[in-house]
């Protein structure tokens, strides 16, 4: 009898265990498998997304020049009526966000979604498989047919955000595949009054390139013949020129013979760019401060025409109208073993972590919804012009402008502190789709757009998106990769500027080696090989 009594005790608890074990894990499924939740106040489509108002809370990441507070600015309310959802934002300024990000995350206090945060990718995986950030593939499949679509015509897109586990976990920021402005620039510019004067064409090499800088350099010597306020801006513009980065992508690229990855910064043809861009320095044909010199200084150089040459975006808008329509768009230049590629091009998929929705959210339908009008034409035209009639105008010839009171102020204020007064876009990579019809910035101009148009039969078949990793290869290149693409870096400044002569290059390859090249380059094939498979 007694001995059924303790059974009696033993079988109740350990119902008891279980039925607090099914509990628990049915609260954990719910956390991650909130797509299957929607109430009798969702709307799967149309407007508005809600019947009834809901509001959500999310922390933003802010740029430099943004409006502190988002609460009551054109297009957050316009929205908020359109869809029924208030946003209690949580905004960061930039030199703040990732310790507020961090701080976030470790203490579990998490807010309904995570915007523009720049949500790092290790973060995005580690978070994600935990549970605190949700998976979004069945919510993306039911309730964000314009990121589908998207998806459907750029399968990249889907690659570049599809984690080691086949899940994804955030929402990119997407630049239109067709807008070549903004996915190639900085571009080169040209003095078009010094090309007149010398009776020379726009280069079309690099022996092209050299012969006009010395002719600049011998015809007017006030004006610097190549200036810039980074040096690594004509190393980007060159790499197409000697056939490294020819994926788009900074130090790893696709071998052209083989079809390998490879680590391109110890190939000889970047030792012969670089021995290029030496000879143009050691002849005093660049800005002889170019790896320090202050940004006020160059556009104050730029303002007072002594430049013949220099690569950024449209100098009209940099250095004003009289002196900036002096400039032409550069070629991509052939280069001295007949590669003639522009290389310096981005993936689409700019940043993979700028929207996370995390176990906290009530309503993961509403808000998938939510931001999936972001990558609509309408949302994009909402997002970067605001209202027909209060911030833009239609012109007739269909092109869609700021108005007045905000490209000629009534207080003097420029275009861009006129801009955040109605939206929240400037500085911010915000997760949606940037449009060339809807961009009113410099890689928007005119003048932008007829440049890039140049490069266009040039442009890469191939662009790199940055890879996913798991977080043990995520911990491991982190470390690597301080070391070897710090050091890349700092040599290929001595390189340039003569500090370092070309007779320790070999030893600059075999320290790089030391630092485990091999198995960096093991990891990023392995994420490579995903990245295709996906």
């Amino acid at each position: 009898m007694k001995m059924k009594k303790i059974l009696y005790v033993f079988m109740t608890l350990l119902l008891l265990f279980l039925v607090a074990c099914s509990k628990d894990s049915g609260e954990k499924a719910g956390t991650t498998d909130k797509s299957k939740e929607v109430t009798d106040n969702f709307n799967e489509t149309g407007m508005p997304i809600v019947d009834e108002p809901i509001t959500l809370k999310m922390f933003a990441g802010m740029g430099n020049n943004t409006l502190k507070n988002w609460n009551d600015i054109l297009v957050w309310n316009t929205y908020e009526e359109m869809t029924n959802i208030h946003i209690e934002w949580e905004q960061i300024e930039a030199e703040a966000i990732e310790e507020k990000r961090n701080l976030a995350l470790a203490s579990g206090s998490l807010p309904d979604a995570f915007y523009a945060a720049n949500m790092p990718t290790l973060d995005i995986f580690k978070y994600g498989q935990q549970g605190s950030f949700l998976e979004l593939n069945d919510l993306i499949e039911k309730y964000a047919p314009n990121l589908t679509k998207l998806m459907e015509e750029n399968p990249d897109i889907r690659k570049a955000i599809t984690f080691p586990d086949g899940k994804i976990y955030s929402l990119p920021s997407i630049y239109d595949p067709e807008f070549t402005s903004v996915r190639t620039h900085p571009l080169m510019w040209y003095n078009s009054e010094l090309l007149d004067k010398y009776g020379m064409e726009v280069p079309a090499s690099t022996e092209d390139f050299y012969e006009y800088l010395k002719k600049v350099k011998a015809e007017d010597p006030d004006i610097t013949p190549y200036g810039s306020y980074n040096g690594t801006l004509m190393v980007n513009y060159l790499r197409g020129a000697f056939g490294v980065g020819t994926t788009g992508r900074e130090f790893i690229d696709k071998d052209p013979e083989t079809g390998d990855i490879r680590f391109y910064p110890i190939t000889d043809n970047y030792k012969e760019l670089l021995q290029y861009m030496n000879k143009l320095y050691s002849e005093k044909l660049v800005e002889p401060n170019i790896y320090t010199i202050e940004w006020a200084q160059f556009l104050n150089n730029g303002a007072e025409d002594k430049y013949g040459s220099m690569i950024f975006y449209a100098p009209e808008e940099l250095f004003g109208k009289d002196i900036g329509e002096k400039y032409v768009g550069g070629l991509p230049l052939e280069g001295p073993n007949g590669e003639h590629k522009w290389s310096n091009v981005v993936n689409p998929v700019i940043h993979i972590g700028k929207f996370v929705l995390t176990s906290e959210n009530p309503d993961p339908a509403a808000t998938i919804r939510w931001v999936d009008h972001f990558y609509s034409d309408e949302g994009s035209r909402l997002f970067y012009m605001g209202v027909e009639g209060e911030t833009y105008e239609k012109t007739d010839d269909g092109k869609f402008k700021y108005m007045e009171k905000i490209t000629n102020s009534s207080e003097g204020l420029t275009k861009e502190q006129e801009i955040v007064k109605y939206l929240g876009w400037v500085g911010i990579g915000a997760p949606g789709i940037l449009m060339q019809d809807y961009f009113d910035g410099s890689e928007g101009s005119d003048q932008a757009v007829e440049a890039a148009s140049k490069v266009e039969p040039y442009l890469l078949d191939e662009v790199w998106p940055p890879f996913t990793y798991t977080e043990e290869e995520a911990k491991r290149l982190s470390a690597l990769s301080a070391d070897i693409e710090k050091y890349v870096n700092e040599m290929q400044d001595k390189f340039v500027v003569g500090e370092e002569s070309f007779d320790k290059w070999d030893s600059f390859v075999k320290n790089i080696e030391k630092m485990g090249l091999e198995e960096y380059m093991e990891i990023q094939k392995q994420a490579f090989e995903r990245y295709e498979a996906n």
